[in-house]
């Protein structure tokens, strides 16, 4: 499998709303989020160019980033619980659709957490 990744980045609000009422993160707060898009390809997959997906095409993905996360309070954006594990998913539901080659996606609230959403690659016809 070959694999490539793009980081985006955006700022927003949210409260985690089933934790116990003396909880830090039962506050409203914000981070400074990481969004880290992973793409895989058998090497027979690849574009004619040689490319898992050409990082240009990620751009539609920055943009919806932009208008629809960055600034914004999570909790109103997707109408489930805000943790990084649901926010992973959630951004694979609504982008998996558009990029067939992604496997995985990456959330982080601060430097040093990570959650990871993946699954595994899935093959297409030779020439498909």
């Amino acid at each position: 499998m070959l694999t490539i990744s793009k980081q985006f980045h955006f700022s927003a609000s949210h409260v985690l709303d089933k934790l116990p009422s003396w909880h830090k993160c039962a506050r409203m707060h914000g981070h400074n989020y990481v969004v880290v898009m992973e793409l895989s390809a058998h090497p027979d997959d690849l574009t004619e160019a040689g490319f898992v997906r050409d990082y240009g095409d990620l751009d539609r993905f920055k943009t919806w980033v932009d208008e629809t996360l960055d600034h914004r309070h999570l909790n109103e954006v997707m109408g489930i619980s805000t943790s990084a594990e649901n926010m992973a998913l959630w951004i694979f539901s609504q982008w998996v659709e558009r990029y067939p080659e992604l496997t995985a996606v990456w959330v982080s609230e601060t430097p040093r957490t990570w959650a990871v959403y993946r699954v595994e690659p899935r093959r297409t016809p030779a020439g498909g």
